[in-house]
């Protein structure tokens, strides 16, 4: 069955830079139309003219007014909205949990929880008025294994997935669909940024950091980010129409991390 999905409407947060741009770039490639949003003016203007098929939103769905607006745009520049992608997210602080201030910790919470809460709750009227939808929400490989010093990015993305489980249950009944991709160490500049700057924070070398990482993936790769794009497009084709409530890894299985 094929995985082209030509003419539907789909709404990618966080699309400006990285793992979204890469999902936004895929679903074009596949004949969608894609309105995305992002924090940064720039990225916006950048990616809305790649194509006649995106168009765009300035918003941070961390304020649920902003995504009340972006998902308005959504409907208006596209008729309506098939395909959800909850994309946004941020790292959050990197230190022991007692050290992290409240609101660096209800910051985290906020984008990467709490946003995609924003976003479900004001698409999911309209996917239950055409009786029909796709959701999938961005975690990350990380809450597989637990990761110290990032408290509020773990828990957040676990909690990514108790809401997708939840979401895929209570929404089925109305043909909506709902998963998870987790990504693992993605080869783009900040994945590489991450290595180098922790290479530096433990005093070795980048190949020895890059090493440390990749002892603890079955697969010892990095991901491209194209491949989380595909994963998603496929979810929300036709030949995905019978998948939902599941974790997808696309980490080349992440055992471990340190």
């Amino acid at each position: 069955m094929s995985t082209l999905i030509g003419g539907k409407r789909v709404l990618v947060t966080a699309g400006g830079s990285g793992i979204g741009r890469a999902i936004v770039d895929r679903f074009i490639a596949a004949g969608a139309h894609v309105h995305t949003c992002d924090v940064q003016k720039d990225f916006l203007k950048e990616v809305v003219s790649t194509n006649e098929r995106v168009t765009a939103s300035l918003a941070d769905v961390g304020v649920p007014g902003e995504v009340e607006t972006l998902v308005a745009d959504a409907v208006d520049a596209m008729g309506g909205v098939d395909v959800l992608i909850n994309n946004a997210g941020i790292g959050g602080p990197t230190a022991a949990l007692e050290d992290i201030s409240y609101a660096d910790w209800d910051r985290t919470i906020g984008v990467n929880l709490n946003g995609m809460f924003y976003c479900i709750k004001n698409v999911a009227p309209h996917m239950k008025a055409q009786e029909s939808g796709c959701i999938v929400n961005i975690s990350t490989a990380s809450a597989k294994v637990a990761l110290p010093q990032r408290s509020p990015y773990v828990a957040s993305k676990v909690g990514v997935l108790g809401l997708t489980h939840t979401v895929a249950r209570e929404y089925g009944p109305f043909g909506i669909r709902c998963n998870a991709i987790l990504p693992g160490l993605i080869d783009n500049e900040r994945g590489r940024g991450i290595v180098a700057r922790q290479a530096v924070e433990r005093g070795i070398s980048v190949d020895e950091r890059e090493a440390e990482f990749l002892e603890f993936i079955s697969l010892k790769c990095w991901i491209d980010p194209a491949e989380v794009g595909d994963l998603a497009v496929f979810l929300a084709s036709d030949a995905g129409r019978h998948i939902t409530a599941q974790e997808i890894g696309m980490d080349g299985n992440v055992e471990w991390e340190i």
